[in-house]
């Protein structure tokens, strides 16, 4: 087990993963079949040397990267190259870079993206600080060019029901407010039995429940609602998702 501060995207992990982790989500690119919309994850890990691994994961028909791993005491960084889709302009080759340097209680670190298609331009760069305690995860990054900034918080209330309640809160510094607020919560039922619900303050209400057959494999429904619609078209979304791990 890896004693250091981890990966970039570790940042505000915890608190992700109880709020947007297994929704109901659908990526820019993906299978349409009459009213069903469905997407496949695979990935496949591979240690070369102590510390280092090498990563192949895809979205199909979405994305897909290949990334190189290395983690260390006080530090983690990654690279990446792969292809991202977009639902107009198709795929673009992107390289991503990051890094996170640190302890397991307080880390800091940086992510870079680069377009390498025709117009060779940054494609992001994101910065982040996070404080890890045994009970309360809180992070804080920048976003789009350092001109959002997002705040985290994840609270363990029982660690043996996976009992957690977690926050996000979006802040836009070059308007000076704030863009979008969520609440979620998580607890299980069973040690095979999860339920995880969500509220934002767009008026998006999310739910779902996921059960592990076996130790690798899952399956998920979720259901999400906009409570802002109107009623004529306050219709919701529901979707399944399984994992063999």
């Amino acid at each position: 087990m890896n004693q250091g501060p981890g990966l970039y995207f570790d940042i505000g992990k915890k608190a992700r993963d109880v709020l947007h982790k297994d929704y109901c989500q659908q990526p820019p690119i993906h299978f349409n079949y009459r009213f069903f919309d469905w997407n496949l994850d695979l990935s496949f890990e591979e240690e070369l040397l102590h510390g280092l691994k090498g990563i192949f994961a895809c979205n199909i028909p979405g994305s897909g990267k290949l990334e190189l791993r290395h983690l260390s005491r006080f530090s983690g960084f990654s690279a990446s190259i792969g292809l991202l889709g977009e639902a107009e302009k198709g795929y673009n080759p992107v390289a991503n870079l990051s890094g996170l340097i640190g302890t397991r209680i307080l880390s800091l670190g940086a992510n870079f993206a680069y377009d390498l298609s025709g117009t060779r331009t940054t494609n992001n760069l994101n910065a982040g600080l996070s404080l890890n305690s045994p009970y309360l995860v809180a992070s804080a990054t920048l976003h789009d060019y350092f001109q959002t900034l997002k705040g985290c918080c994840y609270f363990e209330v029982n660690p043996l029901t996976k009992t957690a309640i977690a926050a996000e809160v979006k802040y836009d510094l070059a308007d000076d407010e704030t863009t979008g607020v969520t609440v979620g919560a998580q607890h299980a039922l069973f040690p095979w039995t999860l339920l995880k619900a969500r509220l934002s303050s767009s008026g998006r209400v999310g739910a779902l429940i996921q059960q592990k057959l076996g130790r690798k494999f899952s399956i998920t429904v979720a259901g999400e609602v906009n409570l802002n619609e109107k009623d004529k078209e306050k219709f919701p979304k529901v979707g399944v998702f399984m994992a063999i791990k």
